[in-house]
C-alpha cells in the first residue's frame, strides 16, 4: 500500500523549498534511463530538490537498482500501457484507468515535477502529470519519429530534453521542438580499466590465440541494433584477412524470434567458430575494453551507452552513420561507414591499423563532454525554471 510522503507542517514549509521530483518507471528490467537517473540524482543537491522513485513491481529489478533512495509504489500497476500490443479500445481504457488514481498520488504527495524517461512510462504519466498541476518534463531517448513524442508531448510536457540532436522533436506545427534541450546522458566520466589486463582474461577464456581480432558487439539484440549485420559483417571480414577474427556478442534477446533468426544466420553463414553469443555482463566497460574494437552497426540508435562508454576506456569504434552515432564520434573520434552494409564494416574492422592516437582523442573529448556533473547542472537548470 501506499503512504503518502511526510506532509510539512505550515510552520515549516516556509523552511522548506525542495523541490519534488517523481521519477516513475514502468516495466521491471533495467536500461540506461535507470542508469542515467541514478547518476542524475547522485549530483541534485540535497537542500534543494528532494527525489522519489515510483516502481510498478516494490520489489523488482528497478526496485533494488535504487535502494537507498526514497521510492514509492505505482497506484495503478495494473492499468498499464503495454508496448507491442494492438491498438484497441481496451488498451486505450485500460491506460485512462490509471490515470486519475496516478493524478490524485502525485497531489497527495505534492509532487512539483514529474520527469519521466521512457516511452512507456509517459503513456502512463503524463496526462496525471497535468491534471495533478505537476510540471511535466518529457526526457527523450528514442525514435524522434515516436508517436508520444509528435503527438502527446506537444500538448503535454513543459519541457522535453533530447539526448542528442538526432533526437529532438520534429519541427512543424504541432510540435514541442520549441520546448526541446538536447542534453546528454551522463556518464561516470572517472572510469578507468586496465585494457590489456582485461583482453587477457578474455582471451583466455575464449581460448584463442592472442592476435584474435576481438570485435564486441553490445546491447539487445532488436532489430534497430542490427545483430545480424554484426554476423554478416563477420563472415565477411573472415573471408577477407588471414588474422584470426572472433565477434562477440555481449546482449540478450528481448524475443525468442530474435534469438532463433540469430542462431539461423550464425549457422547460415558458417561462423559458428567465429561468433559467440557471451550473454548479459556486467560491468559493462570492463569486456568493451576487453575488445579490440566495439562494432556498432545500430541504424536510428540516438544516443548509445556502450559507445560512450569505449570512449572512455579507450576502445576504437567502427560505428553506422546513422543517428547520435554521429554526434558523438563528430571529428573523426571514430570510424563512421555507410548504415547496413556488412562489406563497409568489415573493411573498416580490418583496415583500422593503429588506432590508439584515435582512441586516446575520443577518451579526451568523451570525459570533457558527458560527466554526470556537467548533465546534473544542465537538467538542475531546467528544475529551476520550472520552479513554481
Amino acid at each position: 500500500m501506499n503512504a503518502p510522503l511526510p506532509r510539512l507542517k505550515s510552520a515549516d514549509a516556509a523552511h522548506d523549498s525542495r523541490l519534488r521530483i517523481c521519477f516513475p518507471f514502468s516495466g521491471d528490467s533495467i536500461g540506461g534511463s535507470h542508469i542515467s537517473v541514478r547518476g542524475l540524482m547522485a549530483h541534485l543537491d540535497p537542500a534543494l530538490y528532494r527525489p522519489i522513485i515510483v516502481t510498478e513491481v516494490p520489489d523488482g529489478m528497478i526496485a533494488n537498482f535504487f535502494a537507498g533512495h526514497e521510492r514509492m509504489d505505482d497506484p495503478a500497476a495494473q492499468a498499464l500501457f503495454v508496448p507491442g500490443e494492438a491498438f484497441t479500445l481496451r488498451k486505450f481504457g485500460r491506460t485512462l484507468t490509471g490515470v486519475l488514481p496516478r493524478a490524485r498520488f502525485l497531489r497527495r504527495n505534492r509532487i512539483d515535477i514529474v520527469h519521466i524517461n521512457d516511452g512507456r512510462s509517459s503513456a502512463n504519466w503524463a496526462l496525471a502529470a497535468r491534471l495533478a498541476g505537476a510540471k511535466l518534463i518529457w526526457h527523450h531517448r528514442g525514435d524522434p519519429t515516436a508517436l508520444g513524442l509528435r503527438l502527446l508531448a506537444p500538448a503535454l510536457a513543459h519541457r522535453v530534453l533530447a539526448v542528442s540532436s538526432f533526437a529532438l522533436p520534429p519541427a512543424g506545427i504541432w510540435s514541442a521542438r520549441n520546448r526541446a534541450s538536447v542534453v546528454h546522458s551522463p556518464f561516470d566520466t572517472g572510469l578507468e580499466v586496465d585494457r590489456a589486463k582485461a583482453r587477457d582474461a578474455l582471451v583466455r577464456e575464449l581460448g584463442v590465440a592472442p592476435d584474435t581480432l576481438l570485435l564486441g558487439y553490445f546491447g539487445a539484440f532488436v532489430p534497430r541494433k542490427r545483430p545480424l549485420l554484426f554476423v554478416d559483417m563477420i563472415a565477411r571480414l573472415r573471408a577477407m584477412t588471414a588474422r584470426p577474427v572472433m565477434g562477440l556478442m555481449f546482449g540478450e534477446a528481448r524475443l525468442p524470434a530474435m534469438d532463433v533468426a540469430l542462431r539461423r544466420r550464425i549457422a547460415d553463414k558458417g561462423v559458428g567458430d567465429r561468433v559467440k553469443l557471451m550473454g548479459y555482463r556486467t560491468p559493462g566497460p570492463f569486456w568493451i575494453a576487453a575488445c579490440d574494437q566495439l562494432v556498432v552497426p545500430a541504424v536510428g540508435e540516438p544516443f548509445g551507452r556502450t559507445l560512450v562508454e569505449a570512449m572512455l576506456v579507450g576502445t576504437p569504434i567502427v560505428a553506422a552513420r546513422s543517428g547520435g552515432n554521429i554526434e558523438a564520434l563528430e571529428g573523426g573520434l571514430g570510424l563512421l561507414v555507410e548504415p547496413d552494409d556488412a562489406d563497409a564494416l568489415a573493411l573498416a574492422c580490418d583496415g583500422l591499423g593503429d588506432a590508439r592516437p584515435m582512441a586516446l582523442a575520443a577518451q579526451a573529448d568523451a570525459r570533457s563532454r558527458f560527466s554526470e556533473a556537467a548533465h546534473a547542472a544542465q537538467v538542475s537548470a531546467i528544475y529551476e525554471a520550472l520552479r513554481p
